[in-house]
């Protein structure tokens, strides 16, 4: 409840309390919060309410939510807006993060959009991203608000860590040279509102971010493909670990201003997340095991069956044992099982190359290749073991292969020496 007042209402809060009522909002909120953690008298209580009712003077609530959230109990706010609560030995509940902030617009009095049209928490999935694990959801995928009035908009957020939070990203930090790099990272991100399917990367237009009154490093901005065209970030998740407080009394805030967009919302999300290398993921991959060859087997008989309809039947089949990656020989044969080639490329090359520039794209198809759909071809693995001396071969209708040679090696001249009669005898092969 406490979280959803105005810096006004704040100060009036921590005046009648006998608390400094000076500095900004984010000040005032965390020696707010720090009032209700060390237990506050009924009054004080009664004061948080007046100054709730008269913030939200229409029914949004039910009285239930109303409840002053004191150091054994926790609130809900307006539209699905979470409290940030307190266990009894002072530490933040789990059960109360993440918390979402109104914004400095809504400071200046304008109207609330009604929850119904506009929920605060959609059920909004992201794509999963191969190179986080997620640890922790500190603020679950969240609306950005708007008030429908003005074309930019500014909204803010709000989370704390818990004690163990705060080691994990501790002990995972790495110190080389100048640069500070942590493992576990507190990793923000943005996508468009839609529940039909897991969402991508998207930033809004215009996307400017502050963690903590302090400017968040963004993407930057792409080359514009033609003239007249607003140039855009490419959209992916910002590691905002450098900038978070790593406290477990102090809350941490985000405050994200963007351009609206007519007919397109978006929302945002914070998580706790390790970052991996290529070299687990193709563990991983490995650990999936090696599918079956008569999977390829089936798929080359399928290729190569005759159309009744068609005039013209395929009957061989030519495949590259080279990666289209790095023109090398393949090591770890994969592909997608969207792909409806047999071509192969490298896993290692591809991991690593989305490593450095997430795309996970085909090369062979430029379909789209996500790293859950991968697979090692144990028909490739096989022909790769036996057949060490050539780099491409050619399937028959049965699922039968041979290499194929070049006409310099399939031309070989070979002089063998007759002993009985002094001559030279020449093969073809």
């Amino acid at each position: 409840m406490v979280m959803s007042l105005r810096v006004s209402e704040l100060q009036v809060l921590l005046g009648y309390a006998g608390r400094n009522k000076h500095g900004r909002k984010h000040e005032l909120l965390t020696k707010a919060l720090h009032l209700l953690k060390a237990g506050c008298s009924p009054a004080v209580q009664m004061k948080v309410k007046e100054l709730y009712r008269r913030r939200f003077p229409t029914k949004m609530v039910s009285p239930v939510d109303l409840a002053v959230p004191g150091v054994h109990s926790t609130s809900s706010l307006p539209g699905g807006l979470t409290a940030l609560g307190f266990d009894g030995h002072g530490s933040p509940s789990p059960l109360s993060l993440p918390v979402s902030l109104l914004g400095p617009k809504h400071e200046l009095g304008l109207p609330l959009l009604p929850p119904s049209l506009h929920p605060v928490h959609p059920d909004i999935k992201l794509q999963r991203l191969p190179f986080y694990d997620v640890l922790d959801e500190l603020i679950k995928p969240t609306s950005l608000a708007t008030d429908n009035s003005q074309r930019f908009q500014e909204t803010c957020y709000a989370f704390a860590l818990t004690p163990q939070q705060v080691q994990q990203i501790s002990s995972s930090m790495d110190i080389s040279g100048t640069k500070c790099d942590f493992a576990v990272q507190v990793q923000l991100r943005f996508c468009l509102s839609e529940t039909s399917c897991p969402q991508e990367d998207h930033f809004p237009s215009n996307l400017c971010v502050k963690v903590n009154s302090k400017p968040c490093n963004l993407p930057g901005y792409l080359p514009p493909t033609k003239n007249g065209v607003e140039p855009k970030r490419p959209s992916r998740p910002i590691n905002i670990t450098s900038l978070v407080r790593l406290s477990t009394t102090v809350p941490n805030t985000i405050v994200v201003s963007w351009t609206l967009e007519i007919g397109r919302s978006f929302s945002m999300a914070v998580y706790l997340v390790r970052q991996q290398t290529s070299t687990t993921l193709l563990q991983r991959l490995r650990a999936k095991g090696i599918r079956n060859p008569d999977h390829s087997r089936a798929l080359i008989k399928e290729k190569l069956t005759a159309d009744p309809d068609s005039e013209i039947a395929t009957t061989s089949l030519r495949v590259s044992l080279l990666c289209p990656l790095g023109k090398m020989r393949l090591l770890i044969p994969c592909r997608a099982l969207t792909c409806s080639h047999l071509q192969c490329f490298d896993a290692t090359l591809y991991i690593q190359m989305n490593e450095k520039k997430p795309t996970w794209v085909c090369p062979v198809c430029d379909k789209k290749a996500p790293y859950e759909h991968l697979i090692i071809d144990g028909l490739f693995m096989e022909i790769l073991n036996s057949c060490v001396d050539c780099d491409e071969i050619q399937f028959k209708e049965d699922g039968n292969w041979y290499p194929m040679r070049s006409k310099k090696e399939v031309t070989e001249v070979s002089a063998s020496f007759n002993g009985d009669d002094g001559s030279y005898s020449i093969d073809f092969n």
